[in-house]
């Protein structure tokens, strides 16, 4: 498989300031992948300097096989869709996308091809002639996406697209997207801080922190074996439960407070004796029962649920920690209830607490 993006120890200051650190990133032809992090992580820094927008201090940027660190934004052959729409209020819908198009002195006949195509994809035909004021939210990010498609490049990146959107239309508009990554199979780098958008759309999630990516996998992969304490805190929602203690007997048992849990079948590692340990475990990956299993159980008391729809969230408290559990609704426990909580040791994450790294 090719590579359709490369970068190459890249650095990038801002004065005395360091926001991209000898950064390594590889995207393969035709792959999905979203950068994700919180604010100020350097998610959408590092597609800047991807699409031009910012020059890096050191390393290289290569797109399609051709070192492009220095090129102007319109020489990379990249077509970028922002968080604002900015789209031109006076112009129809088919002046914004053609407008690039005419700049560009790209034939007459070329370009109603290409807006045509690209209004078919993101059926957006009845809107070629409305101006931006009589369009809604979602029907100006598609124009907007669309200025991108009638560029016919081979990369393509998106800067939180869909957070301006109120839940219904981002919703709508993500499946959009991974529709239009199914048919076109172009490159795409997607920004985001909304985790649902990473898990749901990427092929690969790189999980950004502090200018570093602490975890570049597939998202599958970084749900359920997350590579440090960071991603599993920050990937989940509901979120990872952690529960402090330490591994002993040989690394075979993890303890915490009274509590002593057999630690066979855990997936990781070598595991050994730690003072300082951290169990992760997702809301789904633990199980309510009346009685208690030795090694596999620990008891709890049940506070509050929240319910969810299909499912609740119960919380429980055990040991002086507050523990979330996801049940089906209709088997939700009541409040004040006795119960012991089985542990599925197989999912869980086991994290050193001394480095915050998966064990």
């Amino acid at each position: 498989m090719t590579n359709s993006i490369e970068v190459k120890d890249l650095t990038l200051n801002f004065g005395a300031t360091s926001v991209l650190k000898n950064m390594n990133l590889t995207v393969a032809e035709g792959e999905f992948i979203v950068l994700l992090g919180p604010s100020g992580c350097g998610k959408s820094t590092l597609l800047n300097c991807l699409a031009g927008l910012l020059d890096i201090t050191d390393g290289q940027i290569w797109i399609k096989g051709k070192n492009v660190t220095w090129a102007e934004p319109s020489d990379r052959g990249i077509g970028m869709v922002f968080q604002s729409y900015a789209l031109y209020p006076q112009m129809t819908v088919r002046g914004n996308l053609s407008f690039g198009l005419k700049n560009a002195r790209v034939p007459a006949e070329e370009i109603a091809k290409r807006v045509a195509r690209a209004a078919e994809i993101l059926q957006i035909q009845p809107l070629l002639d409305r101006k931006p004021g009589a369009l809604s939210g979602g029907q100006r990010q598609r124009v907007a996406i669309g200025r991108a498609l009638v560029r016919d490049v081979d990369v393509f990146l998106f800067d939180e697209p869909l957070s301006n959107l109120d839940a219904k239309l981002r919703s709508e508009l993500r499946v959009e997207i991974k529709r239009l990554h199914s048919r076109l199979n172009n490159t795409m780098v997607y920004v985001t801080h909304d985790q649902i958008e990473a898990l749901t759309l990427a092929d690969r999630i790189a999980v950004m922190r502090g200018g570093i990516i602490q975890q570049l996998d597939e998202p599958h992969t970084i749900y359920n074996r997350p590579a440090n304490l960071f991603v599993a805190g920050f990937i989940g929602s509901p979120a990872m439960n952690f529960i402090k203690g330490e591994t002993v007997n040989g690394g075979r048992a993890f303890k915490f407070g009274s509590v002593t849990l057999d630690l066979a079948g855990y997936e990781g590692g070598a595991i050994m004796d730690r003072p300082k340990a951290m169990l992760g475990l997702r809301p789904e990956h633990l199980t309510i029962l009346d009685d208690a299993i030795d090694g596999a159980t620990f008891p709890a008391t049940v506070e509050i649920d929240e319910p969810m729809g299909a499912d609740s969230l119960v919380w429980l408290e055990a040991e002086g920690k507050q523990i979330s559990v996801r049940v089906p609704f209709e088997h939700r426990p009541k409040a004040g209830a006795r119960v012991h909580l089985k542990v599925d040791i197989a999912k869980a994450s086991l994290f050193d607490e001394t480095n915050e790294q998966r064990i």
